[in-house]
């Protein structure tokens, strides 16, 4: 008998075959992923969601800066839309991540049955530490092309935030990009013309 060993056998490039949004829920439902498993869908692809490094569920800086944006909550319902945390934004038909902060047209019980989608969403904040590289590329790209309005990163490490606007679907890349500081204000799109104006320094912990 021929003895085959292990990096012998995957030494040829594997094929992967992405899963769609409909395959993702189904293993949620049927238990093959626990309902509380780490895991978000990025292109097809199961990931291990990233929020503080060292397998740390929720860095400490990190649960402070999503916290304050509760903060938000009865000024976005006057505005006709609400404030959602680490819970799932259906991109069809291969992506759901579970941003940290979503600005979400209309009221919580609109998504009973469904999971807001790109065209419900005024904009999306990813809270980065050890999770910056995915957040500014991979992320980036998938939210860039399902049209989302605005994108903000609270960039930890450097201690600044990063705000992508005018959405290119065809090339999932951001037209506008600006870069607040401390001293800045933070400008979250809203319904209407308006924008609910936060000052940056609360969401930049030293």
């Amino acid at each position: 008998m021929e003895t085959v060993f292990l990096d012998e056998a995957i030494s040829e490039p594997a094929a992967v075959v992405p899963l769609t949004v409909g395959q993702y829920h189904q293993m949620r439902e049927t238990g093959i992923l626990e309902e509380d498993e780490p895991i978000e869908l990025l292109n097809g692809l199961l990931v291990h969601k990233d929020r503080g490094g060292d397998r740390m569920p929720v860095s400490p800086r990190h649960a402070l800066v999503v916290s304050r944006t509760a903060g938000w909550a009865p000024e976005l319902e006057a505005l006709g839309c609400h404030v959602r945390h680490q819970n799932p934004v259906t991109i069809e038909p291969r992506n759901e991540p579970e941003p940290d902060v979503c600005i979400v047209r209309g009221r919580p019980e609109d998504y009973l049955e469904r999971h807001p989608g790109p065209d419900d969403v005024h904009c999306l904040i990813e809270v980065a530490d050890s999770s910056l590289k995915r957040d500014r590329s991979t992320k980036k790209a998938i939210y860039a092309a399902a049209g989302i309005p605005q994108y903000v990163i609270v960039n930890l490490a450097d201690r600044r935030i990063e705000v992508y606007e005018d959405p290119n679907t065809s090339e999932g890349t951001f037209g506008t990009v600006r870069i607040l500081t401390e001293s800045d204000t933070l400008a979250i799109r809203v319904p209407g013309p308006r924008r609910l104006e936060v000052p940056a320094a609360q969401y930049l912990p030293s």
